[in-house]
């Protein structure tokens, strides 16, 4: 052996106890140490390498696997919640210290017409402009005069409107029925409508009125006051009290509760087809059993709604007069009739008196 081989053995044998190179290839002397050196670099540093990443790999597969699952636990949480039951929510109306509704109107009264007892009432013997709450007695007086139904009217110069200056669709020169007329006046409160009603009355419009104010007296309304067929004349004047037995009065008249709660009608003026709605928006609406109504409004008189309707049942006669706003009248309507279907029908029976003072 020479000392080259000599040399070569001796280092083929330090790197065989370190694990640079296989038996075989320190057995042969046919591997140089440069070329072992790679495989020195593949083999124990990667398997440690392995085990690191392996190890790691395993904490971020188990953190991954834990994290979604709490998500899912959430949402199914958020999901199922608003499931959960829950007591039903009463809407009640607002009430004062009695218990009773806080209406916005001025005066009202409330009252069971079929036995008289008053369930609410504020003012109620307060003497007040009534604005077009007059054509209901307007209709009762036209009713009674036995004029034919059928017979056509021209509106005139004499139907307009010099008080407050308001206008019409009825135009100069249109030519409706009395019974149209009649409809007009009570459900779209027609000013022109109900002139032309009283103007055609036996005797003129003088003889009207007087016709109104005998009729108030026969129905015991010692409060009113008639000067006009339309209302706009700011001294036609009522108390609530009296206004519940007009709306009594005119509940008997079969055309009176049809057509002041009919919610519309079309009308041919002039070759043109108008649509007249009715001022009272409840006549509408499938909440209401609604037998007579009428509307009102002029600056004196502020707003005013008076009604007949069927309240748990019973015949409830609901008057409300100078009303601030133009939806208040309405929405004091629908104020007493929840708070009479939330206090129950003893209250409607007047078992309970009330009273606002």
């Amino acid at each position: 052996m020479t000392f080259r081989h000599l040399v070569i053995a001796l280092l083929s044998l330090a790197l065989l106890q370190t694990g640079g190179i296989e038996p075989a290839a320190a057995a042969t002397g046919q591997e140089r140490v440069r070329t072992a050196k790679p495989t020195a670099t593949k083999k124990a540093p990667v398997r440690y390498t392995i085990r690191k990443k392996t190890a790691k790999a395993t904490t971020l597969r188990k953190a991954a696997v834990r994290k979604p699952a709490l998500r899912k636990v959430s949402a199914r949480r958020s999901l199922v919640a608003p499931v959960a039951p829950m007591a039903p929510v009463q809407v009640r109306p607002e009430v004062d210290r009695l218990g009773n509704p806080q209406l916005r109107s001025a005066a009202f009264v409330v009252v069971n017409q079929a036995t008289g007892e008053v369930i609410l009432e504020k003012k109620s013997d307060s003497i007040l402009p009534i604005a077009s709450i007059t054509k209901l007695m307007t209709a009762m007086v036209v009713l009674d005069g036995g004029q034919s139904l059928s017979e056509e009217i021209v509106i005139t110069e004499d139907d307009l409107d010099t008080i407050k200056g308001t206008g019409s669709r009825l135009a100069l020169g249109t030519r409706l029925t009395r019974e149209q007329l009649l409809h007009l006046a009570l459900m779209s409160s027609e000013n022109r409508a109900a002139s032309a009603l009283g103007r055609s009355y036996p005797g003129g419009i003088a003889a009207f009125v007087q016709a109104m104010n005998v009729k108030a007296r026969l129905v015991g309304l010692g409060d009113t006051h008639f000067n006009d067929s339309t209302g706009l004349d700011p001294a036609n004047v009522s108390s609530p009290r009296d206004l519940v037995r007009m709306v009594s009065a005119a509940s008997t008249y079969p055309l009176i509760r049809r057509f002041s709660t009919s919610s519309e009608d079309h009308v041919e003026i002039r070759g043109r087809m108008h649509r007249f709605g009715n001022t009272n928006s409840l006549v509408r609406s499938p909440e209401w059993d609604i037998d007579v109504s009428k509307t009102g409004y002029i600056r004196e008189a502020g707003r005013c709604l008076v009604m007949q309707a069927r309240l748990l049942d019973q015949p409830v006669i609901i008057v409300l007069m100078d009303s601030d706003g133009r939806y208040t009248r309405t929405a004091d309507a629908v104020r007493i009739k929840k708070w009479l279907e939330a206090v129950g029908a003893q209250r409607v029976a007047g078992l309970v008196p009330g009273g606002n003072g």
